[in-house]
């Protein structure tokens, strides 16, 4: 291939990045000295950051380098910079968790994802911005500045995993590692512009990840395409003995998979709930991206959800309960350090009733049963949009701000993503537009527990005759 020039190199997806570092057109200190001067200037306007390494990371690249030109056996990753939400554990690295309470917290050892990432020849820039303890669908942030969109830095990122979305969008990344437990992996990759992908529970490994909810809390990347999550996803899946909850279902072929082809494909739009109240732009972008799977050679059918009030209630019920368990010592030894949308959040789940709770996690496998039969039975995944409305300002839901409307809009954020967090789905988010005010419009697909590759495959056949995940704010040069 030809040799990029330095202008567009952080342009290039993460498997052409990868590409192009196996055969020598480019290096990693390249791609690494790109990336820390695109944060140098871009992050001073979207604060997609909280911590950077520069010189570890350049060192890394060097040794990277050295590698190649050795003749050494390549990972799949090699030479290419990330940065992960600040939640990852690293020994001896900074994880503040995006909280007061964590921001001089070192851990003593390092999360599975992380070494399987460095593993395969990724370089570590640093940790990103992302709401406290992983707990809005925003990406407000009282301690570290509120992330801003690279497309308006008036409008939200979506939460909790903002700087990932916001770094990837702006292309100071190739992908980066977010935590979806109620849809924080999709919301800032729809609201950003990117793909991102929530896989099944269990799919990849939360060994030394900070956890917010046993029972829904997902590891997964941000990237640009389909493709990209496709690569990373391979690097991190699997069984990790570190993490008995992981699954030990064998990891697929994510990028064979990714064919172009249809033919033969079924795929729902569900007729109750995901589209009640949906604002007249986001529904015209959804109809636009049934037209292009119809002409990728999919049959789209219409399916209804069983049960679906009940999966949106247990959902809350569940995260919510489970969020109290885990921060109840802080909670009572550190109220002031949590920002008052927090604990908005944790300190009512104290009243939620065990019985309530445990009837949540009772129903879990029941509902899933109908929905694999009543759905999953009729065709071989479902679409939805990612969210109902437009993109909103980070005033128009800054509840610490006392902004009139705050909480409801806060609360419809996440409306479209947390029930498939509770059937324990996989989803990815793929771009399909933008609004009246410029801002990037997100579509899910949803597949039968560990069917990544068939996710995966519906988002890059869509984008091979697209080009939203393509696009670029205004700002990134």
């Amino acid at each position: 291939m030809n040799k990029p020039v330095q202008g567009s190199l952080l342009h290039l997806s993460l498997t052409e990045a990868a590409a192009a570092l196996k055969d020598g057109s480019i290096t990693s200190v390249a791609l690494t000295t790109a990336a820390l001067e695109a944060f140098s200037r871009v992050d001073k306007v979207i604060n997609a950051s909280i911590w950077l390494e520069g010189a570890v990371a350049l060192e890394a690249a060097e040794d990277l380098d050295k590698k190649r030109k050795s003749g050494a056996k390549l990972g799949p990753l090699h030479g290419i910079p990330l940065a992960h939400k600040d939640m990852y554990y690293k020994a001896g690295k900074l994880s503040t968790c995006g909280s007061s309470i964590r921001k001089d917290f070192r851990p003593a050892y390092t999360a599975t994802v992380i070494e399987r990432l460095e593993e395969a020849g990724s370089v570590t820039l640093g940790g990103l911005n992302m709401a406290e303890f992983a707990q809005n669908p925003t990406g407000h942030n009282q301690h570290y500045g509120h992330c801003r969109n690279p497309w308006h830095p008036d409008y939200c990122t979506g939460g909790s995993s903002s700087g990932s979305g916001a770094a990837v969008a702006a292309r100071l990344v190739y992908g980066a590692l977010g935590s979806d437990t109620g849809g924080s992996i999709r919301l800032p990759a729809s609201i950003c512009g990117v793909t991102g992908i929530k896989p099944t529970q269990t799919r990849v490994s939360r060994y030394g990840v900070m956890p917010l909810s046993f029972s829904t809390d997902n590891v997964g990347p941000l990237t640009q395409t389909a493709r990209d999550a496709a690569r990373f996803m391979a690097v991190i899946a699997g069984h990790d003995p570190k993490d008995p909850t992981s699954a030990h279902e064998p990891v697929a072929d994510y990028e064979a998979a990714l064919t172009g082809d249809l033919s033969g494909m079924i795929i729902g739009v569900p007729t109750n709930y995901f589209f009640d109240g949906i604002d007249a732009d986001v529904q015209a972008a959804f109809d636009q991206v049934v037209l292009v799977l119809k002409e990728r050679g999919a049959v789209i059918i219409p399916v209804t959800i069983p049960h679906i009030d009940a999966i949106a209630t247990y959902a809350g019920i569940v995260s919510r309960v489970e969020g109290g368990t885990i921060h109840g010592e802080w909670m009572r030894r550190r109220p002031q350090d949590y920002a008052v949308h927090l604990s908005g959040r944790l300190y009512p789940s104290q009243g939620i009733p065990a019985v309530c709770y445990v009837e949540g996690l009772a129903r879990r496998g029941p509902i899933l049963k109908a929905v694999g039969k009543e759905v999953f039975g009729l065709c071989h995944a479902f679409i939805t949009p990612t969210l109902r409305m437009t993109v909103p300002t980070l005033l128009s839901t800054d509840i610490d701000a006392g902004t009139p409307g705050a909480i409801e809009l806060f609360q419809d954020m996440s409306i479209n993503t947390r029930p498939i967090n509770y059937l324990g789905l996989p989803s990815v988010s793929v771009p399909c537009g933008l609004d009246p005010n410029g801002l990037p419009i997100g579509f899910q697909v949803q597949g039968r527990p560990f069917a990544e590759a068939r996710i995966l495959a519906i988002a890059d056949a869509y984008q091979r005759d697209t080009d939203w995940h393509r696009r670029l704010p205004a700002n990134v040069s």
